[in-house]
């Protein structure tokens, strides 16, 4: 979006780097991840790699870091620090917890905070006919991702303060409050007594060759679902007339649509639902989805190269007029732009030798978007 970042990484470099899937060592997740963040590597336990990394931030606007709390300020770089030299900087903390409070301290990642949040139990309460007693183990970090935006959509407020009071904001986001913001049926069912329907409202419904997720969200659906079965007297149908009515009787209910759906290919059930505006889906690979050809006219995807070659990533989800997005959409290599940026921050040629990681020597590059003058950001580690 025409910010200039900078991504503080460790002496051996982002632990993402190792990531599969490699090609000839490049990781394409760490690319999808980081592609056109500029690197420097510094040892943050080194009086010279925590120098350069208050240099960094003198003319930066924002500074993202999600260490454990108290970590950034044993290295001489926490808020009230750096808020000396930079009034304007916008400090960003992202942790599992939260930067206080009893649980600040603990050791954090996606996994954890899902438990910890009761994500993973509320999800496995829908699975109504399982029986199951073991959680379920989820591979997809949404609390990773959620902190992420979050920390993105504060961002942005404090940007747009300082444009009246010319001064920045430290920023708290924590883990475990973001994916409670995923629960809001659930934060209120843990209040109140709820009655659970005899079956998830959403789910799979069984074809003649495989399933399709149906969504009958609102009254309209409803009818126009009679609609489509042929079954106008369930309108009627006191089991299912009124919500309350429908919602004791769910599974009845779906056992009507799916004796229809079940006559008929996943195709011939999806072109039925689609005609009468009904909110449905096939049940689609990742890899299918990238083949959407919505994607394509969106331009949801962009072209990310690395040492290896070419790949494709999403870009923002969202479009703004007049705003390209991942325009030279490269992936650095580790030091690539020590010389350039620290140059650009104020250090002499010896300073720079000796911030930088000593078993990675820095190869110049001309730093991609380094002339930009709108914001500078540093991405700690």
């Amino acid at each position: 979006m025409g910010a200039t970042v900078v991504k503080v990484e460790s002496v051996d470099g982002d632990m993402m780097r190792a990531r599969p899937p490699l090609r000839d060592g490049n990781s394409t997740l760490f690319g999808h991840l980081n592609a056109r963040k500029l690197s420097v590597a510094l040892d943050l336990k080194r009086p010279e790699g925590r120098e350069a990394s208050v240099a960094l931030t003198r003319s930066a606007d924002i500074l993202v870091e999600n260490f454990r709390p108290g970590v950034m300020d044993r290295l001489g770089l926490g808020h009230a620090t750096l808020r000396e030299l930079n009034p304007r900087l916008i400090y960003c903390s992202i942790s599992g917890y939260g930067q206080s409070g009893p649980s600040a301290g603990l050791a954090a990642y996606a996994p954890v905070i899902h438990a910890a949040a009761g994500l993973d139990l509320a999800h496995q309460a829908y699975q109504h006919e399982s029986g199951r007693r073991r959680p379920d183990y989820c591979g997809i970090y949404y609390a990773d991702v959620l902190a992420g935006i979050y920390a993105f959509g504060a961002i942005g407020v404090a940007l747009h303060e300082r444009h009246s009071t010319g001064l920045g904001r430290r920023i708290d986001v924590s883990m475990l409050e973001s994916t409670l913001s995923l629960l809001p049926a659930e934060v209120q069912a843990a209040q109140f007594d709820v009655p659970r329907p005899s079956r998830p409202l959403f789910g799979p419904v069984e074809t003649a060759d495989g399933y399709v997720m149906l969504a009958l969200g609102s009254e309209k659906s409803i009818k126009a679902m009679a609609e489509v079965m042929n079954r106008p007297d369930l309108i009627d149908d006191p089991r299912f007339a009124r919500y309350a009515e429908r919602r004791a009787n769910w599974s009845a209910y779906m056992d009507i649509v799916e004796e229809w759906s079940r006559g008929l290919s996943s195709a011939a059930c999806m072109a039925a639902l689609e005609k009468h505006g009904l909110p449905a889906s096939v049940y689609r690979s990742v890899t299918d989805a990238l083949a959407d050809p919505q994607l394509a006219h969106r331009r949801a995807l962009a072209t990310v190269t690395d040492a290896a070659g070419e790949f494709r990533a999403p870009n923002p989800p969202f479009l703004i007029e007049g705003v390209e997005w991942m325009a030279d959409a490269r992936v650095a290599r580790l030091n690539e732009h020590a010389v350039s940026v620290l140059g650009q921050a104020g250090l002499t040629p010896e300073q720079i030798a000796a911030a930088v990681a000593p078993r990675t020597a820095p190869t110049e590059s001309a730093p991609q978007n380094a002339s930009n003058p709108r914001q500078r950001l540093i991405s700690g580690p």
